[in-house]
């Protein structure tokens, strides 16, 4: 039983120092996300897995793909920058929209904000694995298929009662 609870921190451990080196290395607090929505076919369909930097040395433009996060939403939105702002201190402001949607991204945006600044920036798309996240969507959309250990190594089905 020591062993196999060691084994396991190892575990742990291990993936949690690969995705503190992930974020290290790409500049962004989330260097791999799963798109959730339809919101941006054809370009990447729900279940896809991005891969995101987030480099501030790199400006933002137009038809660029970014994640993003809106204050007051916990889960991070996947569309496309249409129009950059630059101002001459240096500071830019955005608009994005999703693909596959018939209007630009103001309605998601916190309440009275109607552009994106850099700091809502959680990365850019820089490549994908198309539909190897469907498992993070199942698990949310059926709860019950969710599996937990416990610690006398019998599987259970955690889902609502």
């Amino acid at each position: 039983l020591f062993y196999q609870v060691l084994n396991f921190a190892m575990i742990v451990s291990s993936a949690l120092m690969i995705w503190k080196g992930l974020m290290v290395v790409t500049g962004s607090e989330s260097p791999i996300v799963v798109v959730l929505s339809g919101s941006m076919e054809p370009a990447f369909h729900r279940g896809d897995l991005l891969f995101l930097t987030n480099y501030d040395h790199e400006p933002i433009r137009a038809g660029e793909i970014v994640v993003f996060k809106v204050e007051g939403r916990d889960i991070p939105i996947v569309h496309r920058v249409m129009k950059v702002h630059e101002k001459d201190d240096g500071s830019v402001k955005f608009l994005t929209k999703g693909d596959n949607n018939n209007v630009d991204d103001r309605g998601l945006y916190a309440n009275g904000q109607a552009w994106l600044n850099r700091k809502d920036v959680v990365g850019r798309a820089r490549g994908y694995v198309p539909f190897i996240g469907i498992v993070t969507i199942i698990m949310n959309d059926y709860p019950k298929f969710k599996v937990s250990f416990d610690f006398t190594r019998k599987f259970y089905l955690v889902g609502k009662q």
